[in-house]
C-alpha cells in the first residue's frame, strides 16, 4: 500500500518556485515605483496654494 508521505515535488520545482517568486515581486515593486513617481510628478506640478488645500507643503511631496 502507497502513501502520499513519500511523494515529494518533482526535482527543481522548489526552485523553479522560487524563481517565479522573484520575478513577481520584482515587478510588483516596479509597479509601485512607477505609481509612486507619477504621483510625485502630479504633485509637484501643483502650486503651494494647491497642495495648502490638501494639507500639504512642498516638502512632504518627497516623502510619499
Amino acid at each position: 500500500m502507497a502513501t502520499t508521505a513519500n511523494i515529494h515535488a518533482p526535482l527543481g520545482a522548489a526552485t523553479i518556485l522560487h524563481v517565479v517568486d522573484a520575478i513577481y515581486s520584482t515587478y510588483e515593486n516596479a509597479v509601485q515605483w512607477n505609481a509612486t513617481r507619477k504621483t510625485r510628478k502630479v504633485l509637484s506640478e501643483l502650486s503651494d496654494a494647491q497642495l495648502a488645500d490638501i494639507g500639504l507643503i512642498r516638502g512632504d511631496i518627497r516623502k510619499i
